[in-house]
């Protein structure tokens, strides 16, 4: 491969981590391309839906904390010249059996990086936040430092900073395929082929061929007219539910401007039709997919009408131990993958743009992501 290169880095796959990638690459002073195969802040993938949820103190695993606060930084600074916020810190509260994961992680990463969090029993729940009813046995963990990101804004900041230093972004361009060897990267777009010293593919959904071992999931979110509780102008927050039955997660009223009869945002985070092809998704609402959450609404905020204003269907791609991939091909150095987000990686968007661009343009990251490679122990028996 020893024709000139055209730039430095292309990135494919201009959502929420590619558009990231696309900023923090350019930021380090790096010649970028990127292409996506829909329109900018699209809703086939990942990076949709309104309201994403961010929160430092995290039950997954206590390594993503140092992550988290990169990326509030990060979040922080994209806001810079902004007229509107893109974070809105109005708080969270999990609540679940307290030997549930959301509780017990929860407070096991508060624990280790002194994270300031409230506990408080049912009952005090129930008069913090009179919207929601509460098992007697639950215990409710409060985050204060949480909150929501105002998603598709998010994606579009990321490409106006990235084109603002100097990127080359370009949508409605399939990637047809790719070829990479110790000198570069030659892409092939419905646009022509492109050559650079390394490519950030971050697909999505689409990134199965690439990466063994990920399972693409749907899932159905709903909007339900807002009881005055559950407004954000009351003081409500964003909520997550770890229950026998699965878990849930919401967002209040944003009290838009304009907005006819406000309305809360509610979904599931477990479970999950499996997709094989994301490109023939079935996006209609399915009795099946209200049943359940009908029967959550009931039990736990009982003061909801449940007959949805609107729906939105999203995907989830899934690793095998729900953590993410933010590493080099193994078989293609030039190559650096961010796949696998598994349904909690938008929060991270920044830093993982910032891991893979220097990851793209340096011999390894200056971040902690060790815990997240393509051959860690969990994905050995997949990766390939």
């Amino acid at each position: 491969m020893s024709a000139p290169f055209d730039c430095d880095v292309i990135v494919w796959g201009l959502g929420g981590m590619g558009s990231a990638a696309a900023w923090r690459a350019a930021a380090a002073g790096a010649r970028v391309m990127g292409f996506e195969q829909y329109s900018p802040a699209h809703d086939r993938g990942s990076s949709h839906g309104e309201t994403r949820i961010i929160r430092k103190a995290y039950f997954e695993h206590p390594d993503y904390v140092p992550l988290l606060e990169e990326a509030y930084r990060l979040w922080r600074e994209l806001e810079t010249g902004l007229s509107n916020p893109l974070f809105h810190p109005v708080g969270l509260f999990l609540a679940g059996p307290p030997e549930s994961e959301a509780v017990q992680g929860t407070l096991a990463a508060g624990r280790e990086y002194q994270l300031p969090l409230a506990r408080l029993t049912a009952s005090q729940a129930r008069h913090r936040f009179p919207g929601f009813r509460f098992d007697d046995a639950f215990e409710v963990v409060w985050e204060q430092q949480a909150g929501y990101l105002e998603v598709e804004r998010c994606v579009l900041a990321q490409l106006d900073r990235a084109r603002s230093l100097g990127a080359d972004l370009r949508f409605q361009t399939p990637l047809i395929g790719w070829q990479a060897d110790e000198h570069g990267v030659r892409v092939e777009t419905a646009d022509g082929v492109v050559r650079a010293r390394s490519l950030i593919l971050t697909a999505g959904p689409w990134s199965g061929p690439l990466v063994p071992g990920l399972t693409v999931r749907r899932k159905p979110v709903f909007w339900f007219p807002a009881p005055t509780e559950l407004r954000q102008s009351r003081g409500a927050g964003t909520f997550f539910f770890d229950l026998p039955e699965g878990q849930f997660y919401g967002f209040p009223s944003r009290d838009l401007s304009g907005t006819a009869a406000p309305t809360f945002k509610v979904a599931e985070h477990s479970g999950g039709e499996v997709v094989n092809d994301p490109a023939q998704l079935d996006r209609a609402l399915q009795p099946a997919d209200l049943a359940k959450m009908e029967a959550f609404l009931r039990k736990h905020i009982p003061g909801t009408r449940p007959i949805p204003t609107a729906h939105s269907v999203c995907l989830y791609t899934m690793t095998i131990d729900h953590h993410f991939i933010i590493d080099r091909h193994p078989d293609h150095p030039a190559v650096v993958v961010g796949a696998g987000f598994s349904g909690h990686g938008f929060k991270f968007a920044p830093v993982v743009g910032q891991a893979l661009a220097e990851l793209a343009l340096r011999e390894a990251s200056s971040l902690p992501i060790g815990f997240l490679g393509w051959n860690r122990p969990a994905r050995r028996a997949v990766a390939g």
